[in-house]
C-alpha cells in the first residue's frame, strides 16, 4: 500500500514531509512530520524524537496546511 492509498481511503491529505499534530489522550497535542507509510499507516517523527513511529491516518491526528 502506498500514500496515496491511504489518502484515497481514508480521504486525508496524508503526504510524505507533511506536518500533524497528535493529539495524546489527556489532550496533550505534539507536532510531527510524516515520513512515509508502512500498509495502511503512517509514520510520523515527532519533533524532538529520533525515531519515526506508526500512526493511523484518522485516530488523534490532525494535519496541518502548510503556509507559504
Amino acid at each position: 500500500m502506498s500514500m496515496k492509498y491511504i489518502r484515497d481511503s481514508y480521504g486525508v491529505p496524508a503526504k510524505r514531509g507533511g506536518r500533524i499534530t497528535y493529539r495524546r489522550p489527556g489532550g496533550m497535542e505534539l507536532p510531527g512530520t510524516i515520513t512515509g507509510s508502512k500498509g495502511s499507516y503512517l509514520w510520523i517523527r515527532i519533533d524532538g524524537q529520533p525515531k519515526s513511529n506508526l500512526f493511523h491516518p484518522t485516530w488523534a491526528i490532525t494535519y496541518l496546511e502548510i503556509t507559504p
